[in-house]
């Protein structure tokens, strides 16, 4: 046995150790005890992927658009090694390649560490679908993250694909080189049915100048956040026409979406069971991976049909006898198309919410993005909710701010209680919007209970 491989070995027994222990850990400490003994582990592992391997990064989405990819692959016989759990920094990477098996790669990838994940792996194709503002006090403005990312793009450009988000001018940007040239690989995914447009842009607006000469960009529409239609009227630069476009969108809450797509490779319907706007684009973002990994239209759109939710990405688990809908909130954009679909499912009692607001590192330590997502969308339309986690006062105050009845909130910070709580006291469907750690809280929770798998499984 080689050195390396016996650096292998070692790393395998200690993530089977970890999941026997029954502590978790299992998604990290093999990739991380790895990396610690073999620094190139990556390159060396992913060299292996005779088909190449996919990178799916973006502030918001990642772990879905993956799961949507997964799914096709999967239905057509192409199970990829993919970090489906969802841990997306160098050591989930590794520990994927460490303990699965496969002809090709599928990693989703944290924005902060998708320059480095791409420098080792030297990836086939790079899907990139958004840009948002998010833990500034981990990541800082949206423009430092972009800046990376368009030097990773720069150095791969000739040797890797790109599968971006025209309506996203950050993520557009990239297809560029410094004169504004394309770079060559490149396809786009995008939005064009009009009737989606927001009336107006929303507070949580983060694009809005110019990479290139810093002039407000001028916007036709916007549909989530900054993503839209745009132009900047001073030195021309403006939304590329998408190869793969959604032309008409039917959304129906909760059920999910009716999609027709225009693509390069022919029309497609989609029947999405995943609900709001922003899970039009996470498909968007598969279909054009797909198409692009060779897979036909209408496998893509068979698979897609009977896709499931990804862990607290709109999955439904039912407590106590009553549907628990979960549905991951982290910053304003996130936040705003949770509030928009849920708006849809409003009846003339109201709907019950749990919202767990915690300011853990993952979640970034400053939660002042409440204050800029757009609770006032349900004004009116809630019948009850009760807030938890370490912030629970605040959420509990910026929800009075926002119109919502004070007797109608309640504050219980625990999140086995406060779950407990909300279950009890609603009166059909539970509404539970947690952020990123009350969420894993939140998914132990329902292992211990037997309700739900451990999240390395």
């Amino acid at each position: 046995m080689s050195a390396f491989g016996a650096k292998v070995g070692l790393a395998r027994a200690v993530g089977a150790a970890s999941r026997a222990s029954g502590r978790g850990g299992g998604t990290t400490l093999p990739g991380r005890v790895l990396l610690r003994l073999a620094p190139d582990a990556i390159a060396r592992l992913g060299a292996d992927l005779d088909r190449g391997a996919t990178i799916v990064s973006a502030t918001n989405g990642k772990t879905t658009t993956a799961a949507m990819i997964a799914t096709v692959l999967h239905a057509a016989g192409r199970d990829p090694v993919h970090n489906r759990a969802g841990s997306n920094m160098t050591w989930g990477v590794a520990t994927a390649l460490l303990e699965q098996s496969g002809h090709e790669g599928l990693f989703e990838v944290d924005e902060a560490w998708l320059p480095q994940v791409t420098a080792q792996l030297d990836p086939s194709l790079i899907v990139l679908s958004n840009l948002f503002r998010d833990q500034l006090d981990r990541y800082g403005e949206i423009e430092t993250i972009a800046d990376g990312w368009a030097a990773a793009v720069a150095a791969q450009a000739g040797r890797t694909r790109f599968a971006l988000n025209a309506d996203d001018p950050l993520i557009a940007d990239l297809g560029r080189d410094a004169e504004g040239r394309p770079h060559p690989g490149v396809v786009h995914f995008g939005l064009e049915d009009t009737a989606q447009a927001l009336p107006e842009l929303q507070h949580a607006f983060d694009a809005k100048h110019c990479r290139r000469c810093g002039h407000p960009y001028t916007y036709e529409r916007a549909f989530v956040g900054h993503l839209g239609h745009y132009a900047c009227e001073s030195c021309g630069a403006s939304r590329p026409q998408p190869e793969v476009a959604a032309t008409r969108v039917e959304l129906r809450g909760m059920a999910g979406s009716r999609v027709e797509l225009r693509t390069h490779k022919g029309a497609m319907e989609l029947e999405l069971p995943l609900p709001g706007l922003y899970n039009v684009y996470n498909a968007l973002a598969a279909v054009t991976t797909c198409l692009e990994l060779g897979i036909e239209p209408a496998a893509i759109a068979s698979a897609l049909s009977g896709m499931r939710a990804a862990f607290g990405r709109v999955e439904t688990i039912e407590v106590a006898g009553k549907p628990v809908s979960i549905l991951l909130i982290k910053n304003p954009a996130g936040a705003n198309e949770v509030l928009r679909t849920l708006r849809l499912e409003a009846s003339g009692e109201g709907i019950d919410l749990w919202i767990a607001l915690n300011d853990g590192i993952a979640d970034g330590r400053d939660v002042s993005w409440v204050w800029d997502a757009d609770f006032e969308l349900l004004e009116g339309a809630v019948r009850r909710v009760v807030c938890a986690g370490t912030r629970a006062p605040e959420m509990a105050l910026r929800l009075k701010y926002a119109g919502w009845p004070a007797e109608a909130i309640e504050v219980e910070p625990g999140i086995e209680r406060s779950l407990d709580r909300a279950v009890a006291g609603a009166s059909q469907r539970l509404f539970a919007l947690p952020t990123y750690t009350a969420l894993l809280e939140l998914r132990k929770l329902l292992a211990s209970r037997g309700l739900a798998k451990e999240f390395w499984q």
